[in-house]
């Protein structure tokens, strides 16, 4: 069975007891560390490399913005999971946008953080429920200020993309074959300018191209 290495990033320590409990008691998931702001949580993320770094986005310091992009740059590249009070924190549109996968609020249901831990080390969907889609204000319809145009099929699967479909499950609802949808989403993340699809949704967001 395949370890998930978690690290876990936030100050306050019953956060990270609780975030604790709850993931070393599933099977394949495995708590590696625990750091008090972004400076330690890089730090940890170097000797341990986690699979998945669940970051708070408020801590002194260095922050979880900043933690994230500085992570983002180590060769192994682990996931970003953010950890959130308020699930209309401006911090989280931003930390969406310098790379994180998707985030999660606190009070979220133990077996709601397991599945998100699980959802982005599997790095395949976006963890974005609908209620937080407010947060990534839309712009005008239409592509970037110089950006190609997406085709129709494009837009479509960029669709479901943002709403946290897998490959597999837009190929089902559009009925494609998986490998047509991977050529889609390739060619959706080169014209956006995108590094994944969490960042890719967030710029279709941003822009318009899909309602939030």
């Amino acid at each position: 069975m395949t370890i998930i290495r978690v690290l876990l990033a936030d100050d306050e320590p019953l956060v990270r007891q609780g975030l604790r409990m709850i993931l070393d008691s599933e099977n394949g998931i495995e708590v590696v560390g625990e750091a008090a702001d972004g400076a330690e949580a890089l730090t940890l993320a170097r000797r341990e490399r986690p699979d998945v770094i669940c970051m708070d986005v408020r801590m002194p310091g260095v922050d979880g913005i900043r933690a994230t992009e500085l992570a983002l740059r180590l060769p192994h590249r682990p996931r970003i999971l953010v950890v959130t009070t308020f699930e209309h924190d401006r911090y989280v549109q931003d930390a969406l946008a310098a790379g994180a996968a998707g985030f999660l609020l606190k009070r979220a249901r133990a077996e709601e953080i397991v599945q998100a831990v699980r959802t982005v080390a599997g790095g395949d969907s976006l963890l974005l429920p609908e209620h937080a889609r407010s947060l990534l204000r839309p712009r005008p319809r239409g592509p970037r200020p110089g950006g190609p145009e997406l085709t129709t099929r494009e837009r479509e699967v960029l669709a479901l993309l943002a709403e946290g479909f897998s490959n597999a499950e837009i190929a089902d609802r559009l009925q494609l074959g998986v490998e047509t949808i991977r050529t889609h989403v390739a060619a959706i993340l080169r014209k956006l300018g995108a590094r994944d699809r969490t960042q890719a949704a967030v710029i279709a967001y941003r822009c318009g191209l899909v309602e939030p």
